[in-house]
């Protein structure tokens, strides 16, 4: 809902505050820097004191960081307290992954997570209709205090959501440099594609549509429906950890997201628009889905917090190089079509990093435990 929210609120704060192009874009930038330094920085406080507690942590961090930000009175101080926001965003979500992982194993892991990571969809149909729904009556900073009334959600954590005992482990000092091999390497690089791509191409796509005459992708109707097409991507995701491992159901929806992008990019009439949007949507967010579930399953209790917020910050840089890249070969005047090549490639890159790394037998996900 946060992310969401902040789509909706970046166009106004624009106009509001007569922001140039890339001021604007700084403020999406900063957002995912700040994702990017909170899932390393709570995924290893997850490890040291826990993981319900630095869940209230991060929860709390973006919930009041918001709070806060309702009241910025200009561009500077906007920045400065997005960053702690984001912060805590991206503390939130590996440490949630982790706790859902520490609960369950085998493939109930699996789909749990996957299922978890679904409510990432809900969140953004919340902001939609947020969004819409009150834009003519609350301003964008009383968007942002209604987002920040998901503190009260830590009493809830605090009350009824259970620390989970970690087995007694010998001190260690935690280096990367320990646990940077090639399992880790190619993990890290399908989560860099992942994130390239989706951030790359949807921020990008709406507006090549609209270029060519496609207002259907300016509706609300439209954003509703491509969000919702996001959820038949995960439960199908979840319901396929029965029947296959999930590094092939993570390549076989990286392989769809690359031909669903083929085919939104060549979509000309609303129809075909929407279809080839949900089917970007069903297969890009099952993918993501997918390795949210792989990735705390790899790595041991003890470092699970760590590992996993690294990974996803490491795709976070992903997340800025995309969109930024696209920008640049517009400019260049690249051809779409070229364009769509490389957001291919990397998407089959991706997938198969994931199939080249090694598993061991007990770590599969279609165990019966």
């Amino acid at each position: 809902m946060d992310v969401g929210l902040l789509s909706f609120i970046m166009p106004i704060v624009h106009k509001e505050w007569a922001l140039t192009n890339s001021q604007t874009g700084l403020i999406s930038s900063i957002s995912t820097i700040g994702m990017i330094c909170g899932g390393f920085f709570f995924g290893y406080l997850a490890d040291r004191i826990g993981r319900k507690d630095t869940l209230m942590l991060s929860l709390l961090t973006f919930s009041i960081g918001n709070f806060v930000l309702a009241f910025a009175q200009g561009f500077d101080s906007f920045l400065i307290i997005r960053f702690f926001v984001g912060m805590g965003l991206g503390g939130e979500l590996p440490v949630a992954a982790t706790y859902v992982s520490d609960l369950y194993s085998g493939a109930k892991r699996s789909r749990m997570l996957i299922l978890a990571d679904s409510f990432w969809a809900l969140g953004w149909l919340v902001a939609s209709f947020l969004s819409f729904a009150l834009n003519g009556i609350l301003s964008w900073r009383g968007l942002l205090i209604v987002t920040a009334i998901s503190a009260f959600f830590a009493i809830v954590v605090r009350k009824h959501v259970p620390e989970i005992k970690q087995p007694a482990k010998k001190e260690h000092h935690f280096t990367i440099s320990k646990f940077l091999n090639f399992k880790t390497i190619m993990l890290w690089l399908a989560w860099f594609m992942v994130m390239f791509s989706y951030y790359g191409m949807f921020m990008w796509l709406p507006g090549i549509m609209t270029s060519k005459g496609n207002s259907v992708v300016d509706s609300f109707g439209y954003s509703v429906i491509i969000i919702v097409a996001q959820l038949p991507g995960y439960f199908t995701a979840a319901w396929l950890t029965k029947k296959i491992n999930l590094r092939y159901i993570f390549a076989i929806y990286m392989v769809g997201t690359a031909i669903g992008a083929v085919l939104f990019g060549q979509a000309q009439t609303p129809v075909a628009t929407v279809i080839c949007g949900c089917i970007l949507s069903f297969f890009n967010l099952g993918a993501y889905g997918t390795i949210i579930a792989i990735t705390p399953s790899i790595y041991e209790p003890a470092i699970r917090g760590t590992m996993t917020g690294l990974a996803e910050g490491i795709g976070r840089i992903g997340a800025v190089i995309g969109p930024l890249l696209v920008g640049v070969l517009i400019d260049q005047k690249l051809g779409i079509n070229a364009i769509f090549v490389i957001f291919m490639i990397s998407l089959l890159v991706g997938a198969a990093a994931m199939l080249l790394i090694p598993v061991k037998k007990q770590a599969e996900v279609n165990e019966d435990q």
